[in-house]
């Protein structure tokens, strides 16, 4: 009996809920010093001087580290396809370019004697202009780095323009608009851990402890910051309290700790406080939108034109190059031939942009699917029927669209049909022309999303192996990295449905260098995909080598060996009677061969997959207040085959409760002179369970053929469909008014502003 597909209950869950999971920060040892980093308190001054004196002398206080202390010298971005002209140090030496830039690094033998050593720190500023807007700094009249470039420009993604694009439309419509600053906000902050040691022969070893996505990459960046061949860094990566990209590569402060540990020759520990992290891990989105949308008065979408002006942050890094992921799923689920895209990324002082859930891929469609709306507000006509009448076709697949992403498969039509019909879409639209007439009631408005997901957008592989013990039981090892997604349930559940190990006798390892030998992490939607199809692979080739061992120990031709999945058994066609299990079979390859029966698989995907999803928001508004409550939220997400529908639930939950929240609430602001307005969850307004309905959730698979699995990624997928649908049912509430936009995140305030304008007008 299959295992695949079937709601098996998380078995990382128990003990995480019970005796509570081992964190980076739980595991330093006993010697280990604390690292306290003094940040700057300017968005953008060059640095005249820096008196450590006094901290230095403070009992307790071990040692206090410039950039010139450490030998720290400007390094270009890691991300080779940004201005490599923008340089850095680790910690600012020259020019502080956002507020929490770090400066300077006290040891401490305590938390508390570093936070108190970090007030006797003295820096001298003298202070510049500072650039919050993308716009202001596209103008170029206050540089972040005036010695290296001659404008604040660190990626483009180029687009012509054609006078004559939009001839052959009847209709077109343009909008400017904003997608929102979000802050990534795990539950768990940062946390690392370096030590030292030598090997027989000598030579440095570093062992750090890291919460990060991908253990592997984490270790090469170390392994380059350090100057230590990568086989002489060990990254352990134990249970991470949620990273949603944020976690993803080598932070200055990672590098910084494993530095001093190094001068020191003692452990160093550093763990961030929520203000440290809401203003020095990566943000994401940050963008402004200027899209045209030409079409023809049927309802049929012809051309499309977007750009995007991306905000970098201080020192530009993925979240700059994320546009060149929006442009390949830039018409998202539709049939439009013709696409200019155009996207420009500049720095600006404010902090570093990086991935979040959905990396690019929210952007772009919350541009085409807003667009759609108005588009079809022009045109008169129902906005789900404009979306059926312009989708890509089932039999179209693989269908390469205008960006030229090969896209592998799809039904957007059944899925808006399952979400109209589920949510009686009819009487919903006129319970909503009811509560307009009643000035009594709450105004309803009703939002679509139609989005197109693109999961592991730039096609990484990923590692697997299974070993057999003589026991029965089987380790699973992934490259893969965890945190909370329900890895170790899904690749167990892969493993079992393949050899006939019972699920419980099957353990997932991952996270750890010096065990899994190759990897890539987690990122874009990818672990299931690749790191479950190698899983997969590899738990083929186990199978083979086990009837090859078989067929010695029953003394027959491997070809006529059966494997029975149902019962993990290996026995000769015909004579079942005498049949090998799994432990008879590694028992004998262990004692005969001195081998253990592994096997090991990297896969490689012949391209990333295509998730697909149809939302629908249902919100109400106060007429008095502007407060928006969302009522109901109707999600059809479509990631291929499902291993384990309840870990699917589980995704497609979270990134709606996150997709919401950045419609309604979510946004990280600064004031004009760079300083952060949203430091801490006071002032940073993430939704609990008591703002969000009971999510509705309709189950559809389209397979994948491009990996045995036929699985596509749902990380993201919650995330990316949620968000626009609830910014077109808060603007479809109120369109009656002739409200025709509200930018995001949709606070009381600006819809009360847009309905008191509304009636003005």
């Amino acid at each position: 009996m299959s295992i695949l597909g079937t709601r098996v209950v998380r078995v990382e869950d128990p003990d995480l809920l019970t005796i509570g999971g081992k964190y980076v920060d739980d595991l330093a040892p006993a010697d280990a010093v604390h690292l306290t980093f003094v940040r700057s308190v300017m968005a953008h001054a060059l640095i005249t001087s820096i008196d450590t004196s006094e901290a230095a002398s403070l009992p307790g206080v071990v040692g206090v580290f410039t950039a010139a202390d450490l030998g720290l010298e400007e390094v270009p971005p890691s991300m080779g396809l940004v201005n490599q002209k923008m340089l850095r140090t680790w910690l600012a030496s020259d020019r502080v370019r956002y507020v929490g830039d770090p400066i300077v690094a006290i040891a401490s033998e305590t938390r508390q004697v570093g936070v108190d050593a970090a007030e006797l720190v003295f820096v001298d500023y003298e202070p510049l202009d500072a650039v919050v807007d993308p716009a202001d700094a596209l103008e170029g009249n206050t540089l972040l780095y005036p010695n290296h470039v001659e404008n604040n420009i660190c990626f483009e993604v180029p687009g012509e323009s054609d006078d004559s694009f939009f001839d052959d439309c009847e209709v077109t419509v343009t909008l400017q608009f904003k997608n929102p600053r979000l802050a990534v906000a795990p539950i768990e902050p940062r946390s690392t851990i370096a030590k030292w040691s030598k090997a027989e022969d000598g030579t440095p070893q570093l062992t750090q402890w890291a919460t990060t996505q991908g253990a592997h990459g984490t270790r090469d960046t170390l392994a380059g910051a350090t100057g230590t061949a990568p086989e002489n860094v060990r990254v352990i990566c134990p249970d991470v309290g949620g990273a949603f990209g944020g976690k993803n590569g080598g932070y200055p402060e990672d590098i910084v700790v494993s530095l001093v540990a190094r001068v020191l020759d003692r452990p160093v520990r550093w763990h961030e406080t929520r203000s440290e992290n809401m203003t020095n891990m990566v943000h994401s989105r940050g963008c402004d939108f200027t899209g045209t949308l030409g079409g023809d008065r049927d309802g049929t979408m012809k051309a499309f034109r977007h750009h995007t002006l991306q905000d970098g942050g201080a020192y530009p890094a993925v979240g700059s190059v994320l546009p060149f992921i929006s442009k390949m799923v830039a018409t998202g689920v539709y049939k439009i031939p013709k696409l200019e895209f155009s996207a420009t990324a500049v720095v600006t002082n404010t902090t570093p942009m990086g991935a979040y859930r959905g990396a690019g891929r929210p952007e772009a469609t919350h541009a085409i699917e807003r667009m759609v709306d108005v588009f079809a507000a022009e045109v008169g006509m129902d906005p789900g029927e404009v979306r059926r009448r312009n989708f890509i076709q089932p039999d179209d697949f693989p269908y390469a669209n205008p960006a030229g992403a090969n896209m592998d498969s799809g039904e957007y039509e059944k899925a808006l049909d399952a979400v109209l019909s589920y949510a009686n879409y009819t009487e919903l639209r006129a319970e909503q022309a009811r509560r307009r007439e009643d000035p009594s009631a709450s105004l309803m408005g009703l939002g679509f999303c139609s989005y197109v997901e693109i999961a592991n957008p730039v096609n990484n592989g990923e590692f697997g192996s299974i070993e057999v013990h003589p026991d029965g039981s089987a380790t699973v090892l992934t490259g893969s990295s965890s945190h909370g997604q329900g890895h170790h349930t899904a690749f167990a559940q892969v493993a079992a449905d393949l050899t006939g190990i019972p699920f419980e006798k099957i353990e997932v390892r991952h996270g750890d260098t010096a065990e899994v030998v190759r990897g890539g992490g987690t990122g874009g939607s990818k672990s299931l995909q690749v790191g479950g199809s190698a899983v997969y692979k590899a738990s083929e080739e186990v199978i083979d080598r086990a009837r090859e061992v078989a067929a010695t120990m029953l003394e027959a031709n491997p070809d006529d060996i059966v494997h029975d999945a149902d019962n993990g058994t290996f026995a000769v066609t015909g004579t079942p009677a005498r049949a090998l299990d799994w432990g008879e079979i590694a028992m004998h390859v262990n004692s005969v061969e001195d081998v253990a029966l592994l096997a090991e698989h990297d896969f490689a995907g012949p391209g990333p997959t295509f998730p697909f999803g149809v939302h629908l928001s249902v919100v109400e508004i106060d007429r008095d207040t502007g407060l928006v409550s969302a009522l109901r939220h109707i999600a059809c997400d479509d990631a291929g085959i499902m291993v384990n529908p309840m870990i699917v639930d589980g995704q497609v939950h979270g990134g709606v409760a996150s997709g919401i929240a950045a419609a309604l609430a979510e946004v990280v602001s600064y004031d004009e002179y760079g300083n952060p307005q949203t430091g801490n969850f006071m002032d940073y307004a993430i939704l609990s369970a008591a703002e969000l309905p009971s999510f509705e959730r309709l189950e559809q698979e389209t397979p994948t053929p491009l990996n045995p699995l036929g699985a596509k990624g749902i990380g993201e997928s919650g995330t990316i469909g949620a968000t626009p649908s609830v910014q077109n049912a808060v603007i479809d509430a109120l369109a009656h008014m002739g409200v025709r936009h509200i930018e995001m995140p949709t606070t009381p305030e600006r819809v009360w502003r847009s309905m008191n304008e509304a009636s003005r007008a």
